[in-house]
């Protein structure tokens, strides 16, 4: 965790190095593209780029583009002019315009139409932003960070996305993992969002078991850190000041998000009996030959934590 991203909790090595690099391009104006699963906490990220920059004491602004209906988008964007178009009963500064000095956020990037891709790029490449309805472009200072849970290369490859505004965009990519990849940052995040949590609503927070923690931290968390913190909540509102035990969890989290792969139940136990340590040891290997020995990719083949691997690969180091 740093200092200066406090809201952005993790110890995992593929985490810490989306940090640090973030830390390095808050000092910059380079564009920045976030990537990740959708709950993973792109805003906060690019929230914090910007209040470790320059524009600190400037407008955030947040567009969530997905939300902007097609016909209306490229003048939320750049603005208009009286008269532009049907409706347009008076000038509108455009929300690029509105965030001169600071920094504009567009969520979801993705979901822009081609056109307004285009006047964007133009924006990027020469900082004009032109309204519609006015013949001159106006000179505009405002950095731009943008995210999307999209595989950009693969909309870009399909038509839906400009190739040339995605390789603008994609100068600096930061991509947050995914909770399922960072489970051994889920017992931090439970206590740190618990506690907030409490104090927001003035109780005292739950503690939780041993056994809890395991659970939760074998969960696929397919909502990433926003499913986790909509569950603390949860926790804080109906269980504030108790330990909570295996039993006190919503049932969703004690059986659906823990599912067995469609492989397993094709295992037979051999009829002499099988040695679980020399299936663990074999496992261990293949998992870390496959990932030419990174050990947090060999992990997460093997479903553990990566603290659980090296304590495994200590406990075996004379085979291994």
């Amino acid at each position: 965790m740093s200092i200066a991203f406090p809201n952005l909790i993790g110890e995992t090595n593929e985490f810490l190095t989306v940090i640090r690099a973030a830390q390095i391009i808050a000092m910059t104006e380079v564009t920045v593209l976030i990537l990740g699963e959708s709950g993973t906490g792109k805003e906060w990220l690019a929230r914090a780029i910007h209040q470790q920059s320059r524009r600190a004491a400037a407008s955030f602004t947040v567009i969530n583009c997905a939300a902007l209906p097609e016909n209306l988008v490229e003048s939320e964007l750049f603005g208009h002019r009286k008269g532009a178009f049907t409706g347009a009963n008076a000038d509108q500064l455009g929300r690029i315009q509105a965030a001169h000095g600071g920094t504009l956020f567009l969520d979801e990037i993705g979901e822009l139409p081609l056109a307004t891709q285009a006047k964007l790029l133009r924006f990027l490449e020469t900082g004009e932003c032109q309204p519609l309805g006015k013949t001159t472009p106006d000179q505009v200072d405002t950095r731009i960070l943008a995210a999307t849970n999209r595989q950009l290369a693969t909309e870009v490859a399909a038509g839906r996305f400009r190739a040339d505004l995605y390789y603008r965009l994609n100068i600096v990519p930061l991509e947050l993992p995914p909770l399922r990849q960072r489970r051994s940052d889920i017992k931090l995040l439970l206590s740190h969002l618990t506690q907030q949590l409490a104090t927001h609503y003035q109780l005292p927070p739950p503690q939780y078991a041993h056994q809890t923690i395991q659970i939760l931290e074998n969960c696929e968390w397919h909502g990433n850190i926003r499913e986790l913190r909509n569950f603390c909540e949860r926790m804080v509102i109906f269980h504030s000041g108790k330990l909570i035990e295996p039993e006190h969890l919503p049932f969703e989290w004690q059986s659906s998000q823990v599912s067995l792969p469609n492989w397993l139940p094709q295992l037979a136990l051999p009829e002499g009996g099988l040695n679980l340590v020399e299936l663990e040891i074999a496992m261990i290997r293949q998992a870390l030959n496959r990932t030419q020995g990174n050990r947090s990719q060999a992990a997460r083949l093997l479903g553990l934590t990566r603290d659980t691997l090296l304590y495994r690969m200590k406990k075996y180091r004379e085979i291994l």
